[in-house]
């Protein structure tokens, strides 16, 4: 007793300390300002939330996991065969580098999706591999789960990779047929890990299948009923994905390979020489990206940024999310006060509430500086593009919030072809019919409100 009595009256002392050296770890770190003064300011003023919620969900590029898990970028040109590669301008130029002679199919609503991604695993013959943030388990996942356990059953290998958190209703009982079939199964980033090293806050975010390392569908919709499934088309969200076949199937395998490694501890087979030839030339030129704490720099944000402020005349943006750090927002702003055509289209209302209250202050700056905030009205939007001028079209994972941006393993797809670009441009025309123009606000408390809101923002 006498021992219990002597360490809680050290507590505050071990409190304290704890504070300070976290402060001097976050003060080091490469962050924004207002990230930077966000958790400063929870440490100082409410330490015993701060400082837990820091040691669990304040990490972003750990050392020691870049360095074990680290893209191989400077050798992605191997992957593909040499007619396949181009010199022509990029948006991602410390990505891995475009390929020409990809073929593409947009895919526009959960039904279409559901199908693609169920003919692509019926149709593989030799290996499956996919990743995902969400695996439902909702009649959406379990089908998926059940194609799976099939092809498993027949010879194929097929590795299933779930991030720990976004899949955490999954149950060994919903995985164990799959498993039982001989399929493989890995979870990213445990939630329950000691000690805590911030890893919570690194989540796997991408979503990519892959069929036979030759066929693939990259884009923003995870493997749960709100996204795809069997039903009507006005039964799920409004979101937006890609199948590809060509030499960009490369780097997305080399992708999951380094995830796969990293989570599951097994090192997967090269792609070999056959499978890396080009489907067919001329194609579509299109890049690969993968951005996250496995990549040294901020390479999503940071030639997105690039591209905000070389556009010539437009930029359009459609995101479920909209909050960004303070020098995307800048050069939004930015671009808009040249006459650049900006405009965003956001949910109405979207699925976290939280983040469409923190949201307002970020669209109200962006609609004074001139650009078009628009709100999607029918339903939920998931979809995330980007349209930059009519030169670079951009779909994946990633979110233009922080979140994405900063701390999470994200991928994206990047389009050079003109003819692909304009389908993108004509599918978002279709959908910016059903937005209305959202109504600048005013008024002392809501910009208070507003304020306090983005104080939040970088905490998210």
């Amino acid at each position: 007793m006498k021992l219990l009595g002597v360490f809680i009256n050290f507590l505050p002392s071990i409190g304290f300390l704890l504070a300070l050296v976290l402060l001097a770890h976050i003060l080091r770190q490469r962050r924004s300002p207002s990230t930077t003064l966000s958790w400063l300011m929870a440490i100082v003023f409410v330490p015993y939330i701060g400082v837990p919620l820091y040691m669990i969900f304040g990490g972003r590029k750990i050392s020691r996991v870049t360095e074990i898990k680290q893209l191989p970028l400077q050798s992605a040109s191997s992957s593909v065969a040499p007619e396949a590669a181009t010199r022509e301008p990029q948006i991602f130029s410390g990505g891995f580098p475009p390929t020409r002679g990809n073929k593409a199919i947009l895919l526009t609503n959960g039904t279409q999706a559901f199908h693609r991604i169920l003919a692509l695993i019926r149709s593989a013959e030799h290996s499956i591999h996919i990743t995902t943030y969400i695996l439902g388990k909702d009649a959406t996942g379990l089908a998926i789960l059940e194609a799976l356990a099939e092809k498993a059953a027949r010879g194929v290998n097929v590795y299933l990779l779930l991030d720990a958190l976004g899949s955490i209703p999954i149950r060994r009982k919903h995985l164990h047929g799959f498993k039982n079939a001989g399929g493989k199964v890995a979870f990213f980033m445990p939630m329950v890990r000691l000690p805590f090293r911030g890893r919570a806050n690194l989540r796997n975010h991408r979503k990519m299948v892959l069929s036979d390392r030759t066929r693939a569908i990259v884009g923003g919709m995870n493997l749960a009923g709100n996204y795809i499934g069997p039903g009507p088309e006005e039964d799920y969200w409004l979101d937006f994905s890609m199948q590809i076949e060509g030499p960009s199937v490369a780097h997305i395998y080399q992708v999951f390979q380094s995830d796969w490694q990293f989570a599951a501890g097994e090192k997967l087979p090269d792609i070999s020489p056959e499978v890396r030839m080009p489907t067919t030339l001329p194609g579509y030129t299109m890049q690969f990206a993968a951005s996250g704490p496995d990549v040294p720099e901020d390479t999503f944000r940071e030639e997105l940024l690039a591209a905000f402020f070389r556009a010539q005349h437009r930029i359009w943006i459609m995101t479920p999310y909209f909050v960004p750090d303070d020098l995307i927002l800048e050069s939004l702003c930015i671009a808009a006060k040249r006459g650049i055509d900006l405009r965003l289209v956001v949910p109405d209302r979207s699925n976290h509430r939280l983040a469409d209250l923190v949201r307002e202050a970020y669209l109200s700056q962006l609609q004074e500086a001139g650009g078009k905030i628009m709100l999607y009205k029918p339903k939920m939007m998931h979809a995330k593009v980007y349209l930059i001028d009519d030169r670079a079209a951009v779909t994946g994972s990633v979110n233009m919030d922080m979140r994405s941006l900063l701390l999470n393993y994200e991928a994206a797809l990047c389009v050079y072809s003109r003819e692909l670009i304009y389908q993108f441009d004509a599918w978002m025309r279709a959908q910016m019919i059903q937005c209305h123009p959202r109504k600048q606000r005013t008024g002392t408390a809501l910009g208070i409100l507003e304020g306090m809101g983005r104080l939040v923002a970088p905490l998210l």
